[in-house]
């Protein structure tokens, strides 16, 4: 073998390792940059939401796993008066469900450990002007949030969540919330049993204030630009005196002791609505040992009629509230609202637990029907329900 030839055999050696040496470096630098450039590229996308500013700390990627770790994500309005965040998700999973590509589906998963949602009345309230960001607009950070994850959702996991609702400027402050939230929602990009009406399940629990139980269960879908849902909602065991920040301002009162509870039934087809509010309070005491003289007789006044309009056996003062409509305009029900307190006063005393009186059906019935086939059809209802009360009284 010539010399020349043996030459050209080692450069052709060498060009044989050194190209692919020269790609896998490249290859790593990548992995190594990506996090960062990930990290620039979510903070720029969240400083350009009109009317909000926010950011993330990290964000790790796992490539193995086809994920990634968004850390530190928060997201708040320009002019809030406090430094609450609006929303907080401290640690947040996103990942390509491996178990739907089996059907030749690519979407993703969620898992989010701690979010909070806090809504701060004063932080929301207040229009922010243009020169300071612009009018901030709940479709834009929705938006946004949803397109940091390039693939569509169909699995989603929340841990050890809070939703909250305050407001500052009553004294003492409004503070409403749900702590210790598990929610789970799966199939909701309908990878399996497309053909069902509802196809997605919603579970969730949580503690309400007051250590109430909190429970939610239900079926959407999210694939219709209005979705479809039939859900359930009950709150039950909450001690009644932990809403008196609530109930003094707003009403005036406020309780010594006793619980409270609030079961719903909510279906909704084709963005028309129906279902129903059933709030209980049960052994509830108004006046306390430390109200002044005004305070005793306001609500010496309402106690009066509580006892009118409590039944005596169960000592639970409740009412039913039915809701119905186009969700542009949902109206509740006012005289049987009123009616339905006078029910359960003096006829039969509402169960602590939801009716399992609404299905989904009844959403698509009551939409296509005129008014007076709707009256029908409350009257054929309420026939059947005085028919089962007898039953039970048998």
């Amino acid at each position: 073998m010539t010399s020349e030839k043996k030459k050209k055999r080692k450069a052709y050696k060498k060009k044989r390792y050194t190209v692919p040496l020269i790609i896998l470096a490249l290859l790593i630098a990548a992995r190594i940059y990506l996090p960062y450039w990930l990290k620039d590229h979510v903070n720029k996308v969240l400083a350009e939401i009109p009317g909000y500013y926010g950011q993330v700390e990290d964000i790790d990627v796992s490539l193995y796993r086809g994920a990634y770790e968004i850390k530190g994500m928060y997201l708040n309005k320009v002019n809030a008066d406090t430094q609450v965040p609006f929303l907080n998700f401290p640690s947040n999973d996103i990942s390509i469900e491996w178990k739907s590509l089996l059907k030749g589906k690519i979407v993703s998963e969620i898992i989010m450990y701690k979010p909070e949602v806090i809504y701060v009345f004063e932080d929301q309230d207040e229009e922010i002007p243009e020169e300071e960001g612009g009018s901030a607009d709940i479709d834009d950070w929705t938006k946004v949030l949803t397109d940091l994850v390039p693939i569509d959702i169909n699995h989603f996991e929340a841990h050890n969540a809070k939703v909250a609702f305050v407001e500052l400027r009553k004294e003492p402050n409004v503070d409403l919330y749900i702590n210790n939230i598990e929610l789970v929602a799966a199939n909701l990009r309908n990878v399996v049993g497309a053909n069902r009406t509802l196809p997605s399940p919603i579970n969730a629990t949580g503690i309400t204030i007051g250590q109430g139980n909190m429970k939610l269960d239900g079926k959407v879908n999210l694939v219709k630009e209005i979705p479809d849902m039939d859900l359930s909602l009950s709150i039950e065991g909450g001690d009644v005196t932990a809403l008196n920040n609530f109930t003094r301002p707003y009403a005036g009162i406020d309780f010594e002791s006793g619980t409270f509870g609030l079961y719903s039934e909510v279906a909704i087809a084709d963005g028309y609505m129906k279902g129903y509010l059933k709030p209980l309070l049960t052994d509830t005491k108004l006046i306390g040992k430390e109200d002044g003289f005004l305070g005793v007789l306001w609500e010496g006044f309402v106690g009066f009629f509580k006892f009118l309009l409590k039944n005596q056996s169960t000592d639970t003062l409740a009412t039913k509230v039915p809701l119905e409509g186009d969700l542009n305009n949902v109206e509740a029900g006012v005289w049987p609202t009123v009616f339905n307190i006078f029910e359960n006063a003096w006829i039969k005393a509402f169960s602590g637990e939801v009716d399992d009186d609404i299905e989904f059906k009844d959403a698509f019935q009551e939409k296509e029907l005129s008014k007076e086939e709707k009256k029908e059809l409350r009257q054929k209802k309420r026939a059947e329900r005085k028919q089962e009360r007898k039953n039970d009284d048998n």
